[in-house]
């Protein structure tokens, strides 16, 4: 079935973004998650879709090709090797119909792509993260949940959040959130597209920029974010701590960070009490605390870690919000400016946020998104002193 597309030419304020609100709260959802039944070919074979080749070899499955405009010089990448990579013209039409196309890309709109594979005469088009859903129970990738219809109490607590924001682009970015996560419905609103800045440096967030910042990088990954804070700082900071407990990761962002002796690099695992957890690791940024794991570590809470951070960033794969309450201690305390990616569980269309809007008193709060399929949401909340 076609997702839709919507556009809005004005803004919303707070009383036309409930109303918006309302229109996709409780509506049914012709959409759910894509189980593989046919052979599945990959469209974008990026950063993206190097991530979706590995997830189906991780759940056992292969795809019979993969499409990408770049064909001809990522085949020659030792990561396709014997998978077949070919431009869309190379696609024998027989195959176009037989096959489900799975789109992987995010960093551009999602309607747009689908309409004019259509046209080229494929006729079972998803998007991919619709496909990893259906694999939830043997990996833990998050990023094609559906939003339950919303309760009475969700729907208000919601609209107090859209009431919130501190811009009416931040209420355009959440409603474009939502329209996805709940009704696969792509909308745009003029005066608010997707910042070009690095995402986790919106203007806002580089305005507010000291020489002397620590920064706390919860879920640092490879260290991309740290790079491009250190482009930002021009390398003036007083220290980055980068938290990354992904054994495979931690590795090689020890090889990508400067040796510098204000840089340091922890393996905790963060949640909101310290205990016993089992960890999924292996699965590269999807790694998280998961039942789906085998690897047994321990907990801890940020609170615990005597950190006094001025700039911290969370992307933890839908921890950020049991992270966040094990963090209110040294958030009250250092009142740092905060980047907090909100894509990957339910607790973005509002716990996250009014935890946040309840808690940190005189800040201002942001929602940006920064990719297409409900993907790249992210809560800034900056101290109104900065």
């Amino acid at each position: 079935m076609p997702h839709e597309a919507r556009s809005f030419a004005q803004l919303p304020d707070a009383k036309s973004a409930g109303q918006l609100l309302a229109e996709i709260a409780t509506a049914p959802c012709p959409y759910t998650p894509v189980t593989i039944d046919r052979p599945l070919a990959l469209y974008g074979a990026g950063n993206f879709g190097r991530l979706a080749r590995d997830f189906l070899k991780t759940v056992g499955h292969d795809f019979a090709f993969a499409i990408d405009r770049n064909a001809r010089a990522i085949a020659q990448e030792p990561g396709w090797a014997g998978a077949r990579v070919v431009p869309i013209d190379g696609v024998p039409d027989a195959e176009r119909s037989r096959v489900r196309l799975a789109i992987s890309v995010v960093l551009s709109p999602y309607v747009p792509i689908e309409r004019e594979l259509a046209t080229r005469g494929f006729t079972d088009i998803v998007p991919f993260f619709d496909v990893a859903e259906s694999f939830r129970a043997v990996h833990p990738l998050s990023n094609g949940w559906f939003a339950t219809p919303l309760s009475p109490d969700d729907q208000a607590r919601t609209v107090d959040v859209l009431a919130r924001w501190d811009d009416d682009a931040s209420r355009a970015h959440h409603l474009k959130f939502l329209a996805w996560r709940r009704q696969r419905e792509e909308w745009t609103f003029t005066g608010a597209p997707h910042p070009n800045e690095p995402r986790f440096f919106i203007p806002e967030v580089k305005a507010a920029l000291r020489e002397d910042e620590i920064y706390v990088d919860a879920g640092a990954y490879h260290g991309t974010v740290i790079g491009d804070f250190l482009i930002q700082t021009k390398g003036r900071f007083r220290q980055v701590i980068a938290i990354e407990p992904d054994t495979a990761s931690r590795a090689i962002l020890e090889t990508t960070v400067p040796k510098d002796e204000r840089i340091a690099i922890v393996g905790d695992v963060l949640a909101d009490r310290e205990g016993p957890v089992i960890f999924h690791d292996g699965l590269g940024y999807a790694s998280q605390i998961s039942p789906t794991g085998r690897t047994k570590m321990t907990a801890r809470t940020i609170d615990t870690l005597g950190l006094t951070p001025s700039f911290m960033k969370l992307h933890l794969e839908g921890g950020e919000l049991p992270t966040l309450k094990g963090a209110k201690e040294t958030l009250l305390a250092h009142r740092p400016m905060l980047a907090i990616t909100v894509y990957h569980n339910a607790d973005g269309i509002w716990r996250t946020p009014l935890w946040l809007m309840e808690t940190l008193p005189d800040y201002r709060f942001l929602f940006r998104t920064h990719a297409w399929c409900g993907n790249g949401a992210v809560i800034y909340a900056i101290p109104r002193e900065r």
